[in-house]
């Protein structure tokens, strides 16, 4: 390691150097300037990957959660000597749960040259963010993104550590007809490919039995939703089903309330948050129920990485121990391809299986995992429990 005695050296060297060539005079100075207070060697060598979510905004909650989980793993990684013989270094994007900022925060990612990137949360952002990715031929590892779109285009270096919404639309309909014995439902959703996509399922897999009264689309970041659960209020629904994320989720639930509109709420994983119940208040969140994988706690292997987090931010977030897998398997990939280049990479994440905090886990040929259940939870004096198992 350099002193400080020789980069100071190594400064004056350069300017003495400048001094034969009058008219760079002044452009070395500086560079001799900064060479002194910076120091003349090369910056320590390190392994970057990334994190890609919504950072800002109403759902930024759920980009902490992911950048919490993968902040105990590389602190675990880097405690052993990194990977590679290097440290890994943290690369968070922020694409504010927009389509087109995502694109803008994939394409910084392959310009700053991380070895993978574990995001995107919601399916509209992973989508078109996964084209960059592909054709960088750098692999892709999403925590959240449910749409079966994103592993259905034959792009090998995209994968996912969650379910899909073909699962969980199936489970969720399911669980309405025979568990819920409803025989007439609304449909609402977001207008996003997640939240669509799922509402569509969940209608595709209900049945003949069960008469869709209502379907409709609400915009994100609106505000008032009474007029549309009016509307629903007069179809005299059974149910209602709501394809979206919490910021939504709670307000519909909040807002059904105050109109008199009594009948359960049915979401999904995107809803499954703490915030949820603080927007939609405990009172007006009770009985709702939401589809999600089965609880972590319960799974030994989960237990150590809960216990970190819990201690060091407190409540776990539904996807945080899905960010501290991925980011796992990620590293895990490098280690034993014995490169950071994408190809190797990518063979090795499609050849191997993992040992994770949610146990074994094995991507099939589309980029999915072979088996993920999902079981429907309720929500009871302002928390979420297991309800039902298909």
């Amino acid at each position: 390691m350099r002193g400080k005695s020789e980069d100071r050296k190594c400064g004056i060297r350069l300017m003495k150097e400048a001094a034969a060539f009058p008219g760079a005079v002044f452009f070395l100075a500086l560079s001799a300037f900064a060479l002194l207070t910076t120091g003349c060697a090369k910056k320590e060598e390190v392994v970057k990957v990334g994190v890609a979510a919504q950072m800002t905004g109403a759902e930024a909650k759920m980009g902490s959660d992911f950048k919490n989980g993968i902040g105990i793993a590389v602190e675990e990684w880097n405690s052993k000597g990194g990977v590679l013989g290097k440290k890994i270094e943290v690369i968070v994007g922020d694409d504010q749960a927009d389509p087109k900022q995502a694109v803008s925060v994939a394409n910084r990612m392959v310009n700053d040259g991380v070895a993978g990137v574990i995001g995107h949360f919601n399916s509209s952002c992973s989508i078109p963010a996964s084209d960059v990715y592909n054709r960088a031929n750098l692999p892709m590892i999403t925590p959240a993104s449910t749409n079966p779109l994103l592993t259905g285009r034959g792009y090998g270096g995209v994968f996912r550590v969650c379910g899909t919404d073909e699962q969980q639309g199936k489970v969720a309909a399911d669980f309405a007809r025979t568990r819920l014995n409803v025989r007439k439902v609304a449909v609402l959703h977001d207008k996003t490919t997640y939240g669509q996509g799922f509402a569509d399922l969940f209608r595709k897999n209900l049945g003949a039995g069960v008469e869709v009264v209502y379907y409709g689309g609400i915009t994100k970041g609106d505000k008032d939703f009474k007029p549309v659960l009016t509307a629903v209020r007069e179809k005299h629904p059974d149910l209602v089903f709501f394809g979206g994320i919490y910021p939504e989720t709670g307000l519909l639930v909040k807002q059904a309330r105050e109109i008199n509109l009594a009948v359960p709420f049915l979401s999904g994983d995107g809803s499954i948050d703490p915030k949820f119940v603080e927007i939609a208040g405990e009172k007006a969140a009770e009985g709702t129920y939401l589809t999600f994988s089965p609880d972590p706690h319960a799974i030994p292997s989960a237990k150590a990485f809960i216990e970190k987090y819990t201690a060091k931010y407190g409540e776990l977030g539904p996807y945080s121990i899905y960010a501290y897998d991925a980011i796992n398997i990620l590293l895990a990939a490098i280690k034993e391809a014995g490169t950071t280049e994408g190809k190797a990479v990518i063979g090795k994440l499609h050849s191997m299986e993992f040992s994770g905090a949610l146990g074994k886990i094995r991507f099939t040929e589309r980029g999915d995992v072979s088996q993920l259940p999902y079981v429907v939870w309720v929500t009871r004096n302002g928390r979420f429990e297991e309800y039902w198992k298909p």
